[in-house]
């Protein structure tokens, strides 16, 4: 996890544009570079690392004696960088794992590329020969990147939209700021004035597809059919896989628990998997709650089970309140059920980064969409309507969920790595039949608890625990944490600005106190920048006007003791 910062063809100084840069240090705190680019004397790259693959020669942009034409800024991690060195005999001079990019270009260009990384990326690729940049950004835009493109070709490319807002351009004075699509690449000519023109946005991967780079995995041809033992065999396979190949790193491995389905097995698996691989440290396990919550009774279950160094962060609603605010700006958004289920993961991220040396951070992030986890999902009208929806909040996973694990964490200096979206997990989970995916007997996710009922690595009652909805999950028993969050919003938002809501924002109007009050905090923040989300999150086939899972019928809080 890193923090890249690129800009093409800028008017104003350099060393003025550059201030905007450190507005993403948190990425990367073991080290800063900036640079600037031979021959276009207004072009420069920004970089922020935390240092988790070859400690000495990880800093970038990366520039490589066979290719002193190509500059490399990216932000991610390849997972199969080995495997395709072995596959097309490339000869790495680091041991960086995204140099791959450079040997991968040179042979093939950037749809290959693009197409053949196994991984989270995002990344600014320049060929200073053939002048022409490139952008792109892995499948589910579990990296983040932003970029800013002014009508006569001044460029700026950032993980974050606010290393873009205050940037200075002669003929804009608020230049549009737009979050780069996921599963994307795109192409640039580089001018000899150092401006751009954008040539061609292209989508290189459908999630529903096999990944090209599937035929180079460590995981040869599955068994085929959609009998059910060979189909929960192939799923156990496919994530303990997902699960291994991310183990792959210098720094700590920590995880975050919640005692819910995903998290749990995430971190179950993951613990085998180190066990395995010798890994001489203990396993750090993470919750968070309110005293007593739910989750935090859970995951000391989970954590017990597994054997793992369990951690419990336990917050007051005084607490979660006063964070709201620098929620927001890390997060960069205002939707209600992200910013409500982010003050938990931000205040988490705080004691892993204060109190532990856990940097590589897993999460359960993903599954929820993917396996069709959410309680309105009972709700849908046809296999088939659920599959689209499973479908629909994928594609929309970098607006709401992934933003969430990525900004929570990446504000506090750690990477987030989330196997429940891994390719080939992915796209084999989707190839299902609609009826296969759907909640059973009442119950969500059924399939994935059904792949790992006779595993052992949970225990039954949290192996089989209903939904809840994080926001409600690390609350007190007694009063749900998006209820005190309420109780207080209401006290901040006068009855009549609410009215008037709709003529002071008329695009996503805030239609309760809550959504006024966050839309208030976004707007001072980044003023004029509410495009960057196009919708609440909501679930559907309900009338429903919150969020949240406790809103709905089916809704079953977990069981106390």
């Amino acid at each position: 996890m890193c923090g890249i910062w690129a800009l093409f063809g800028s008017d104003e100084c350099l060393s003025v544009q550059c201030l905007s840069a450190m507005k993403i240090a948190h990425r990367g705190p073991d080290a800063f570079r900036f640079e600037n680019v031979n021959g276009f004397t207004n072009c420069c790259f920004g970089f922020h690392r935390l240092a988790v693959v070859d400690q000495l020669y990880g800093m970038q942009p990366i520039r490589v004696k066979k290719f002193p034409y190509l500059w490399l800024c990216y932000n991610g991690e390849i997972y199969n960088f080995k495997q395709l060195q072995k596959q097309f005999g490339f000869e790495y001079q680091t041991l960086v794992d995204g140099e791959v990019i450079l040997h991968l270009y040179n042979r093939g260009g950037i749809e290959q590329t693009a197409s053949m990384l196994d991984g989270v990326f995002a990344f600014i690729l320049l060929d200073t020969t053939n002048r022409k940049v490139f952008l792109a950004r892995d499948t589910y835009g579990v990296r983040p990147l932003f970029k800013l493109l002014t009508d006569d070709g001044f460029l700026g490319v950032c993980s974050e939209a606010k290393g873009l807002t205050s940037l200075k351009h002669s003929t804009s004075l608020f230049p549009k700021v737009e979050p780069f699509l996921p599963g994307h690449y795109e192409v640039l000519d580089l001018k000899p004035s150092g401006k751009v023109a954008s040539v061609e946005l292209v989508k290189f991967h459908s999630y529903k597809d096999e990944p090209l780079h599937a035929v180079c995995d460590t995981v040869e041809n599955l068994p085929s059919g959609f009998d059910l033992e060979t189909v929960k065999s192939n799923i156990r396979v496919l994530f303990e896989n997902a699960v291994r190949k991310r183990l792959m790193t210098h720094r700590r491995i920590g995880c975050l628990l919640s005692g819910g389905l995903d998290s749990s097995l995430v971190a179950a698996v993951l613990l085998k998997q180190m066990k395995e691989m010798n890994i001489s440290y203990p396993l750090q396990t993470f919750a968070i709650g309110m005293e007593n919550s739910p989750d935090l009774l859970a995951a000391r279950k989970v954590a017990a089970h597994i054997g793992s160094e369990h951690h419990e962060v336990i917050f007051n609603s005084e607490e979660g309140i006063q964070a709201v605010d620098e929620v927001i700006f890390s997060l960069e958004t205002y939707d209600i059920t992200t910013i409500r289920a982010s003050i938990g993961m931000y205040l988490v991220s705080k004691y892993i980064r204060k109190k532990t040396d856990s940097v590589v951070i897993f999460s359960g992030e993903g599954s929820d969409e993917l396996t069709q986890g959410y309680i309105y999902f009972h709700k849908a009208p046809s296999p088939e309507e659920a599959a689209e929806e499973s479908e629909r909040l994928l594609k929309e996973l970098y607006l709401f969920d992934v933003l969430r694990a990525d900004r929570t964490t990446a504000a506090h200096g750690l990477e987030l790595r989330v196997p429940f979206l891994d390719h080939r997990f992915t796209s084999y989970y989707l190839s299902l039949p609609a009826e296969l995916r759907i909640p059973k007997n009442g119950i969500e996710k059924y399939l994935l608890r059904q792949s790992f009922e006779d595993s052992n690595l949970l225990p039954k009652e949290i192996l089989w625990r209903p939904k809840e909805a994080f926001s409600d999950g690390i609350a007190s028993v007694k009063k749900s944490w998006f209820s005190i969050l309420q109780d207080y919003i209401d006290q901040q938002v006068d009855d009549l600005l609410l009215e008037k809501a709709a003529e002071k924002y008329p695009f996503n109007p805030p239609k309760t106190k809550e959504s006024y009050y966050y839309r208030q905090i976004f707007e001072k923040h980044y003023p004029g920048q509410s495009n960057w989300l196009p919708h609440y999150w909501m679930p559907r086939w309900v009338k429903a006007t919150d969020p949240s899972a406790r809103t709905l019928k089916h809704y079953k809080s977990a069981p106390q003791e």
